[in-house]
């Protein structure tokens, strides 16, 4: 395709070469070179961004990969989508495979919700579209002045378990978390395999401080309100360690859309092999592996962890030959052929359900 005519640029906003893997993956299937600019730090740590070639009137679509720097490579997204809206770019979309904060969408405690901070300023700093991939939470696209496209990497990775796992007719689906139950089912029901549910301790506690129901504290207090006694929340306790559903002789697959500190998993593959699995894979979209994950896992009783290239992680995976990586480039250069040509979104998104 020749660039200078095709109406369109996709430039890279990351400053490491690592991060720039998807971004070269995804033009090469789109038959376009990389856009021609220089993003890098000073020396006092401020991010430059220099574009080396016209974009006036241009749609322009920035890839942007999150690393373990998150805070270093958002300031790259923003300062690269201004320096595109002051060159009079048309339109400028952000193509964000994993999008950073997005844990942080509920209110908890006294604490603020960053990732509706975030979607400000990048519709500030000129964004009008964003392609994502496997949001935390699907709500997060309200977040957002203008349009958000939440492509899933669920096709992928059961394409990978169809393929990839040995025997994957004996396997069961594996939630480790009730609030994973619904992805969990969604494979199941696809795979045509048993479900099974853990709940207990070993749980994250990510939801117990959600909603800002504990600010302020529950304490007693009716000075200046005689009469007037709102009755005390009780503290909740944790049932012991349970699975809901029979995993004994079985494969188990736990999936979940985050796989960052991998505490909660190990703890889960324990148990799972003390109930009779004799195999653990885990599935994710965004693989994370933070501080130690790789040594955590190659200890562990988990057998592989399959993750996407939505986040670097070359450096995790030699470090774990357990990690196994399946490439999405393909529906992200399609959704931007898409966008680009005015074509519907609908056939990247068919057989999805809300519940997805």
């Amino acid at each position: 395709m020749n660039v200078a005519k095709s109406g369109y640029r996709v430039f890279s906003a990351n400053s490491t070469a690592a991060c720039t893997e998807l971004a070269k993956k995804i033009t090469e299937r789109l038959g376009v070179e990389l856009g021609k600019s220089v993003v890098y730090q000073e020396s006092n740590r401020e991010t430059r961004v220099d574009v080396k070639e016209s974009v006036r009137g241009q749609t322009i679509f920035i890839i942007q990969t999150i690393p373990r720097d998150v805070n270093t490579a958002i300031m790259e997204l923003l300062v690269m989508a201004y320096a595109l809206k002051t060159s009079c770019a048309k339109n400028i979309i952000g193509v964000i495979p994993y999008f950073p904060y997005s844990k942080q969408c509920k209110m908890r405690k006294r604490g603020s919700i960053v990732c509706k901070l975030l979607a400000s300023m990048l519709a500030k700093a000129g964004l009008t579209h964003i392609i994502t991939m496997d949001l935390h939470q699907k709500e997060i696209q309200g977040f957002f002045s203008f349009p958000v496209d939440n492509l899933r990497a669920s096709p992928f990775l059961l394409q990978y378990i169809q393929e990839e796992v040995p025997d994957y007719r004996n396997a069961i689906i594996v939630a480790k978390s009730p609030s994973a139950a619904k992805r969990a089912q969604s494979y199941a029901e696809r795979l045509r395999l048993g479900l099974a549910v853990m709940h207990g301790e070993a749980q994250c506690s990510e939801s117990d401080m959600a909603d800002g129901r504990h600010s302020p504290p529950c304490v007693r207090n009716t000075s200046g309100h005689p009469g007037l006694e709102l009755p005390l929340m009780m503290a909740k306790e944790k049932p012991p360690i349970t699975v809901v559903g029979d995993v004994g002789g079985r494969i188990a697959i736990i999936v979940d859309d985050i796989i960052d500190d991998v505490e909660d998993f190990v703890a889960a593959a324990e148990i799972l092999k003390e109930r009779g699995a004799y195999k653990i894979y885990i599935m994710a979209t965004h693989g994370l592996l933070s501080a130690d994950a790789p040594r955590l896992i190659e200890e562990s009783t988990i057998d592989e962890v399959v993750v996407t290239n939505t986040v670097p992680h070359e450096v995790q995976k030699l470090q774990c030959p357990k990690i196994k990586t399946v490439d999405v480039s393909m529906i992200l250069a399609e959704a931007i052929r898409r966008i680009h040509n005015g074509e519907s979104m609908a056939y990247l998104f068919r057989n999805i359900t809300v519940d997805d």
